[in-house]
């Protein structure tokens, strides 16, 4: 039995349809379909019920798919295993965010790339949500709160936030006291996010609003230098600001609680030995994170 066909089956029967498995192999789906009408006749059983909107696991198919994906992992950890010097091969598709990507998360995956020069590696820098079953991808690096979800994840590292505003916006304004103080402000947001302090052992939660949003932390921290509003960011994203004064930290007794950096993977028995590469590698550049430190306006 090819393990090409093994490998196949798995991604089709995961995927849900042939077109997605088609692009997470990065093959035509003509060969995918060739792959599986094979080991179907090889096995002498239909596996998936083909329809117009993708593939069902039959239950021979189900029942085949758990032994199936073993024995792919098992070869794909024989393979890894004799590679010389650990080296790693074939393709990575890694989905990263916008705000974060291009300047904290491309170094570490250059540094990847130098490392394994028989290592492709595909990178999406983007604030959609990525769904990696269907799109293909190996991994994602995810910052923040991560919804419910059948995906694993690692965290790799500590993200801090801290609510801050532009000089100028509190001249103008004056500065909040305490946290119900910020429904009387501008806030400039993402969508419709609540925003979460820490007072001692509790978690409260803010709703405020604001007329300016924008979908990622860049566009939000220059709306906040531009004196439009108060914005909670991460600590990462607003260092320069906060160091030459173009913002200053506000209501510093009730910090935000500590957010993540994760690698979130589709489930499997045991992960790609790349992407298990890349999570040292990120847990190596930001597992100690230091809390940016500002000054309060007095």
């Amino acid at each position: 039995m090819d393990i090409e066909e093994l490998q196949t089956f798995v991604e089709v029967a995961d995927a849900g349809g042939i077109t997605s498995a088609a692009r997470r192999l990065g093959v035509a789906k003509a060969i995918v379909s060739r792959r599986l009408i094979r080991l179907e006749a090889d096995l002498g059983v239909q596996l998936l019920a083909r329809t117009t909107r993708g593939a069902s696991l039959t239950e021979a198919g189900a029942t085949f798919r758990d032994y199936a994906a073993k024995v792919v992992a098992e070869i794909v950890i024989a393979r890894e295993t004799v590679l010389p010097n650990g080296e790693l091969r074939g393709r990575l598709r890694i989905a990263a965010p916008l705000s974060f990507g291009p300047t904290h998360f491309a170094p570490v995956l250059a540094e990847l790339a130098r490392q394994h020069p028989a290592l492709h590696i595909h990178a999406c820098y983007s604030e959609r949500f990525v769904h990696l079953i269907d799109e293909g991808y190996d991994c994602a690096i995810r910052v923040g709160r991560l919804p419910p979800s059948t995906l694993l994840a690692q965290r790799v590292g500590p993200i801090y936030a801290t609510l801050v505003a532009s000089p100028d916006y509190i001249a103008a304004n004056g500065v909040p006291e305490t946290l119900e103080d910020l429904l009387d402000h501008e806030a400039i947001l993402q969508g419709t996010e609540s925003w979460y302090f820490r007072d001692g052992e509790e978690t409260i939660a803010i709703k405020p609003q604001g007329r300016v949003k924008a979908d990622n932390g860049v566009a939000i921290a220059a709306a906040v230098v531009a004196g439009l509003g108060i914005a909670m960011l991460p600590d990462r994203l607003i260092a320069e600001h906060l160091a030459s004064g173009a913002l200053v930290p506000v209501l510093t007794r009730y910090p935000p609680p500590e957010f993540g950096i994760f690698v979130v993977r589709p489930p499997a028995q045991h992960p790609a030995r790349k992407v298990r590469v890349l999570t040292e590698l990120l847990i190596e550049r930001f597992g100690n994170a230091p809390h940016v430190s500002g000054t309060a306006p007095g």
